[in-house]
C-alpha cells in the first residue's frame, strides 16, 4: 500500500489556491486521511497563510493580505464544493467574458442541491439541472469547458446561456442584462442552439432567441431553416416573456410581449402592449 508522500505546500497551494481537505488528503498520498490532512492545516490557519472558506472549503491567502478580509475566487470555491456542477446563468455570462457587469449571485448546476455558500460579496447558489433537461437526459447539452485560473471548469456555452436566459431572466440579472451580454457572443452553434430549444420544449423560448437572433441577422449570420423553425415554433397567442410582468412591446411577428425596458431597434416589430 503506498504510503504518505513528502508534500511541497507551497507548491500545492500554488496548483490549489481553493482546495478541499480530501484534495489535500490526496496530494499527501494518503486520499481516506483528511484528519491528517486537517492536522498539517493548523499551523497555517493559525498563521493565517490559509482561510477556511466553510467547512472542508480552504483558500490560500495571498502574502501580505489579511485572513480575516480576504475573499477568495467565487468560482474556485464554487468548484471546490462540486466539482463536477455546471456554472450557469449569470456566471456562465461571466465566464464566457462577456458579461456587462459582476453579478452578487453565482449559480451551478449540480447533481443533488446543497444549501448556498455566502461569501463576502457574492452568494453560491446549488440549483438541480432543470428539469425538462433531467427528463431528457440532456443534462450535458450546451456545456463547455472553460479554464480559470488553475482549474477547467464546466460552463453552460453561449447556446445554452442565451436559452437559459429568457427562461429564467432574473438568474441573470434581467432581461436586459442578458441582451446586452450575450449581443457580445462573437459566433452561435445554430444546430445546438436549436438542440437546446428543442430539449426545452417552450414556444416562448422559440419566439424569444428567434426574435433575439433576427436582431444580430448582421452579426451571426444565422441560417433562414432556423429562423423559419423558430417561426413555426412560436407561441399561438401572445405570451409576456417575463411571466409575471405586465406592459411593453408586443412583437406581434414572433407572438411575444417584451418587458418595458427592452426596445426593439426593428421598429416595425412592435407596438406598445
Amino acid at each position: 500500500m503506498p504510503g504518505k508522500r513528502q508534500l511541497h505546500f507551497a507548491e500545492f497551494l500554488a496548483d490549489r489556491p481553493v482546495f478541499t481537505t480530501r484534495e489535500l488528503a490526496v496530494a499527501r498520498g494518503a486520499a481516506g486521511d483528511t484528519d491528517g490532512a486537517y492536522h498539517q492545516l493548523k499551523h497555517h490557519l493559525q498563521t493565517g497563510r490559509v482561510k477556511q472558506v466553510v467547512r472542508g472549503i480552504y483558500a490560500a491567502v495571498p502574502p501580505g493580505v489579511d485572513a480575516e478580509v480576504f475573499e477568495p475566487d467565487r468560482y474556485l470555491v464554487a468548484a471546490a464544493a462540486e466539482p463536477n456542477g455546471i456554472f450557469a446563468y449569470h456566471a456562465a455570462l461571466e465566464l464566457l467574458g462577456v458579461a456587462q457587469t459582476v453579478w452578487s449571485e453565482c449559480v451551478l448546476h449540480c447533481d443533488r442541491p446543497r444549501a448556498p455558500i455566502e461569501l463576502d460579496s457574492t452568494t453560491l447558489v446549488f440549483l438541480p439541472v432543470p428539469r425538462p433537461l433531467h427528463r431528457r437526459g440532456a443534462e450535458d447539452v450546451g456545456v463547455r469547458r472553460v479554464g480559470h485560473e488553475s482549474r477547467s471548469l464546466r460552463v453552460t456555452g453561449a447556446e445554452r446561456t442565451i436559452v437559459e436566459g429568457f427562461r429564467q431572466p432574473h438568474r441573470v440579472g434581467g432581461v436586459q442584462e442578458l441582451v446586452e451580454s450575450a449581443s457580445a457572443v462573437p459566433v452561435l452553434d445554430f444546430d445546438l442552439l436549436e438542440e437546446v430549444l428543442e430539449a426545452y420544449g417552450q414556444r416562448s423560448l422559440w419566439a424569444a432567441v428567434g426574435w433575439f437572433v433576427e436582431r444580430h441577422r448582421g452579426d451571426w449570420l444565422p441560417p433562414e431553416r432556423f429562423l423559419a423553425r423558430c417561426r413555426t415554433e412560436r407561441p399561438r397567442g401572445r405570451q409576456y416573456l417575463v411571466r409575471g410582468r405586465r406592459g411593453g412591446t408586443t412583437l406581434a411577428k414572433w407572438n411575444l410581449i417584451l418587458p418595458p425596458e427592452i426596445v426593439p431597434e426593428i421598429e416595425e416589430y412592435g407596438r406598445n402592449a
